[in-house]
């Protein structure tokens, strides 16, 4: 007995039709299942935000000293760039998460609050 609460992807469903198909509809629901992983795989153009947002973590980078460490609120107050545009402290605790998955930051807790560095 199948779960009636999961829900099912197209993927699945063409994958549920197919083992039940006649042999002669089964190239055409393979057909769908190939335009799926197509669209699946295709290359995506960066948002706008996104490109806007990769000036911004240019900026914060080369704002920060080494050897200092940053709250989110000081990158918000004290990025020249970040302040005109008047960018959200959510926004730029995005993107500081960010440079911190690529490896340009480091993040610690201080005093149960995150504070970067650069790496």
């Amino acid at each position: 007995m199948t779960n009636t609460n999961a829900k099912l992807t197209k993927r699945d469903y063409f994958n549920r039709i197919l083992s039940y198909a006649h042999e002669e509809d089964k190239p055409f629901i393979e057909h769908e299942l190939e335009l799926l992983d197509k669209r699946t795989s295709a290359e995506r153009k960066p948002t706008p935000k996104q490109v806007e947002n990769v000036g911004f973590k240019t900026d914060i980078l080369a704002w920060m000293e080494v050897g200092e460490t940053y709250a989110a609120a000081d990158v918000v107050k004290g990025v020249p760039s970040i302040v005109a545009a008047g960018l959200s402290a959510q926004r730029v605790s995005a993107m500081l998460t960010q440079l911190v998955n690529d490896g340009s930051l480091v993040k610690t807790m201080d005093k149960r609050k995150s504070v970067y560095s650069l790496a």
